[in-house]
Parts: C-alpha cells; structure tokens; sequence
C-alpha cells in the first residue's frame, strides 16, 4: 500500500493536478488549481504533466493569468515521456501511472480530468483522495461509467451530469459535487486566440466531428462535408475536430485534406490552441457535429446547429443523444449546405431548448465555477488545510 505522510508530519497539505491526456483537458482542471492556490494558502498546488508541451502550455497559460503559487514538474522516466505509439501526442498513460504510483501516492489529492487515472488504486495507492473534475458536459454515455467508484469527489457541471451520475449509482452524494463550469472561468479570462481570417465575410459554420469510431460523422461523411462546403459559396467553414480524432492519425489521413488547406473558404485546425480554447464555439454562427460535448461550449450564446446521425442510430428518447434536440438531425448529407441554411431560418424552433439544455448542464453561480471546485476538494483534505474563501 502507497500512502501519503503529509497528515502524519504537519506538513501542508499537498494537491497534484495531473495531466497525462491531450491539452484540452488542460482547462478543464488548470482553472481550479489557480483558484485553490490563490485562495488557500495553506494547501501546497503542484502540477504533474508526461510532456514537456504540457508543462509549456500551462506556464503560458499561468502568465496570461497574472501567475499562482504553483510548482510544476515533468513525471519521469524520460523514456517513457518519449515513447509515442502510433505517433501519439503524449506517452501512454497506464504505463506512466504504473511508473509514478508511489510518488503519485505521496500527495494528499491527486486531480484529473480523465478516468485512467483511477488504476492509481489498483496500483496500490489507497491514502490519498483521488479527485475527477470532468472534461466536458455532454451527453454520450461512455463516461458514465464503473471507474467514477474509484474516486473519492467527481465533480458535475449541471444537474443533468449530476443527476445520471447518482441514478446509476457511479457516485453517491458524499462523492459528488456540483460547482459549474470552471472552463468558462479561464476561457472568460484570457484573450482567446487568433480568428481564422477568411477571404470574404460570410456566415461562419463550425464543423466539430468527435473522434468516435461509429458516432462521430468524420468517416463515413467527413469528406463530403468538406467538399460541398468547397462547391458552395455560401459559407465560411471552420473544420475544427476533437482533438482526439488525428491524434496520432496515419499521415496519410492528413495529407488527404491538402487539397483543402488553401482554401479561401475553409480553414483547417486538428489541434491548435484555437480548437480547444472555444475560440471557434464563441466565433461560429452554426454547429455542424455529431456527439461532441463541444456544442455545450457553443450553445453559451443560443445559435443555430445541425447534427449529423452517421451511424444511423434510433437516438430519440435516447438521453446519450439529448443534445440532437437542439437542432435538425440529418440521416444523409446530400444537399447538407441547403440543410445549413434551413437551420439557420428555423432556429427560432430550436432556441427555448436550447436555454433549457444549457441550464440543466451548468449550474452557473456568482460565486466562480473554479473556487466551487476547489472548495469542494478543501472539504476532503486535512482539517487544517481549510483556511481560505
């Protein structure tokens, strides 16, 4: 058994938030740290990342911010850092949970926005609270799953995640706590990236396929989308995917959208900043998707979507396909830029569901999302560490 000695010694409590994903996950979590450091001195905020790209990404991303007393570190062994399978953009992510346990297990809370941290118990780490803040608010049923019992707080967004979460009996509410969208905190804080800058203005659609293998629109319809958005002149598109769906992708995926780059009329990011910090969410005038939890993010403003059922799923009354009433839902994409501009016309049909959707999936308060949730993990460490907001 791994355990912590932080309680036993008097030192101060410890928190590590982990990151051993792709970027995006990043501001689901990092906005809580500097909110935990910044208003509770007495808990010690470090920050654990697999990849050099990480860490410099959450420096940049602390300096926009005005800085926090946090320290960071990159997790050894430096060869398994290196290590990408399949051209991955970060090393894999059981094989360095195995190679940190014990110095993972020293913290007094370890917190990630993703679920494979849970193997931490399985490999002996027991004292120590083990925190998932979420990584999004959508629909799709696969996070709902058996590993949220390993963790001793999941935080929900909204009660809708909330709600599923203690129906299923994933969590209970001792475990579970509710405290908004800490995302919107930083996204709300920081400049935002560039806009793609287009040839001539017109309305603007954001095409965001998820990266599920039978979900997700991308193969099955992908380039045909690309293609009649370049045939018509109707529409400035931004091709903007989860970041997980090239990720480590065969190039020669890649080298098929060539053809597309120089597009005047179509701009490409398979991962960039932009694709992940609601730059396009917040800039695009309709969502052209399919399961992202991504269109949350874009209904912060009620607009026009239009999503598409690629896999031919029966997803009516299906509460993992909730997010298909706020928009038509088409079965084929034959005369899809005709389908954009019907959307657009009856959004009206759309708009009070919309409002409804985003409300039961954040529990938006005065007091910001992320102290919320660093509240919530204070709660579960040492009494002495509770001095603070």
């Amino acid at each position: 058994m791994i355990q912590t000695d932080a309680k036993a010694n008097g030192a101060r409590p410890r928190v590590c938030f982990l990151f051993i994903a792709q970027t995006h996950q990043i501001l689901h979590s990092l906005p809580i740290a500097v909110a935990l450091a910044r208003g509770w001195p007495d808990v010690e905020v470090e920050i654990a990342a697999t990849t050099a790209e990480h860490l410099d990404y959450v420096r940049g991303l602390l300096a926009q911010l005005g800085g926090a007393p946090i320290t960071s570190r990159l997790l050894p062994p430096s060869w398994l850092r290196n290590l990408r399978l399949k051209g991955a953009s970060t090393p894999p992510k059981a094989l360095m949970l195995a190679a940190n346990a014990q110095r993972l297990g020293r913290y007094d809370a370890v917190v990630t926005p993703e679920r494979t941290t849970a193997l931490l118990r399985k490999l002996g780490v027991k004292d120590c609270k083990l925190v998932y803040t979420q990584h999004g608010a959508g629909d799709r049923g696969g996070p709902f799953e058996p590993r949220l019992k390993a963790f001793d707080l999941v935080m929900a967004a909204g009660p809708k995640q909330y709600d599923r979460m203690i129906a299923e009996g994933w969590v209970t509410p001792q475990t579970c706590a509710m405290v908004g969208y800490p995302k919107f905190d930083i996204i709300d804080a920081l400049p935002g990236s560039p806009l793609p800058v287009f040839a001539q203005a017109r309305p603007v659609v954001l095409y965001n396929p998820h990266f599920h293998p039978t979900l997700g629109s991308w193969p099955r319809w992908g380039r045909q989308v690309l293609e009649a958005f370049a045939a018509d002149d109707r529409y400035n598109l931004i091709f903007a995917p989860h970041i997980r769906l090239f990720d480590g992708a065969d190039p020669r995926t890649v080298e098929a959208l060539a053809s597309f780059v120089d597009h005047p009329r179509i701009h490409l990011d398979l991962g960039g900043p932009a694709a992940i910090d609601m730059t396009y969410t917040r800039a695009a005038d309709l969502y052209l998707g399919d399961v992202s939890s991504q269109v949350y993010e874009f209904l912060r403003t009620p607009k026009p979507c239009l999503f598409l059922n690629a896999s031919d799923a029966a997803w009516q009354g299906d509460e993992s396909f909730h997010h298909w009433l706020y928009g038509p839902v088409l079965n084929s994409v034959e005369g899809l830029v005709d389908a954009i501009a019907s959307a657009r016309r009856g959004h009206g049909a759309y708009s009070d569901v919309q409002v409804r959707g985003f409300a039961e999936s954040f529990d938006l308060q005065e007091t910001p999302s992320s102290v919320r949730a660093a509240r919530a993990i204070v709660e579960r460490l040492p009494m002495s560490s509770r001095h603070g907001r």
